[in-house]
């Protein structure tokens, strides 16, 4: 019996999924009987808990392998996303065949960091046209290939893209999730937690107050800054301004979170004043979480 977890539609496609995913970054790039056995029960846990969702790569090292093994006779249960990452044609489409191998089909394969994104979608289309591909996407977790990714956007070859979002890297919202918003894409979360930091500290009862009326009563639900639960593509074109408004209100606040030495340990007050300002007024936000922080 699975747990309840409540379940958006990835952008046009239509395709539900929960609002939390689990990563596979580091921790199923693992080799040996017991890792792997753990591997296994971690998947088990994740299905148990209604946490369907999946995010790998062949840059993870073993992770695809790994994954692959721990949903063996239970492969339909799960919403697999990976991708390709190479610049050569002939690795990316091995890489492909691994993958397809490895899944029997993927349900979102992305390419990793736009890494000849042209070439590669053109070998991903040949496979959704096959029905071994059900959706296409594209990530890149740094600002400097956010230019690149709208053009990806723009192009309406894929029907999802995957970008870091937390309270402290923001940058999604000036184009990145306007934009996919604008043209209907699902939109796949990396490091909610920026890697962990955000929940190196938990904060008090008293700290967490002003967000319990948005029934978040964790650090780590602050910082999915989603308390309004408003699923892309959705929002009123009008909430990018009051999230433009809420983003200015909150600048000497990431300051703050960003800063080193004495003055970090004001950081968790501040950015659930924060989180706050953006729940209030900013509805773009994610459609679910990869679990790997």
């Amino acid at each position: 019996m699975t747990g309840r977890v409540e379940e958006r539609s990835l952008g046009r496609s239509g395709v539900r999924v929960p609002v939390i995913g689990m990563g596979t970054w580091r921790t199923f790039d693992v080799r040996g009987r017991d890792a792997e056995t753990n591997a296994h029960e971690v998947v088990t846990a994740a299905l148990a808990a209604g946490t369907r969702v999946f995010d790998t790569s062949p840059m993870y090292g073993e992770a695809e392998r790994v994954l692959g093994r721990a949903l063996e006779g239970r492969r339909e249960d799960a919403f697999v996303a990976t991708k390709v990452w190479t610049d050569d044609p002939g690795e990316g489409r091995a890489q492909m065949r691994r993958a397809i191998g490895s899944f029997g089909h993927i349900d979102l394969y992305q390419v990793h960091n736009l890494v000849a994104w042209r070439t590669q979608l053109g070998a991903l289309e040949e496979l959704r046209a096959d029905g071994r591909v059900r959706l296409l996407g594209a990530t890149h977790w740094q600002p400097s290939g956010y230019d690149e990714l709208c053009a990806v956007m723009r192009s309406g070859r894929v029907d999802a893209i995957q970008i870091p979002y937390n309270p402290v890297e923001r940058e999604v919202e000036r184009r990145v999730l306007p934009l996919a918003a604008e043209l209907a894409l699902g939109v796949v979360v990396m490091r909610p937690f920026r890697d962990g930091y955000l929940v190196r500290r938990q904060p008090t009862e008293d700290e967490l107050a002003p967000l319990r009326e948005f029934g978040v009563r964790t650090w780590p639900g602050a910082a999915q800054v989603d308390p309004q639960r408003s699923a892309l593509p959705r929002g009123d074109p009008r909430d990018v301004t009051r999230g433009e408004r809420a983003r200015e209100r909150g600048s000497r606040s990431l300051a703050v979170v960003r800063s080193r030495g004495a003055r970090a340990r004001r950081a968790p007050r501040r950015a659930l004043t924060l989180a706050v300002e953006l729940s209030r007024g900013h509805r773009h936000a994610a459609l679910w979480h990869r679990g790997r922080g």
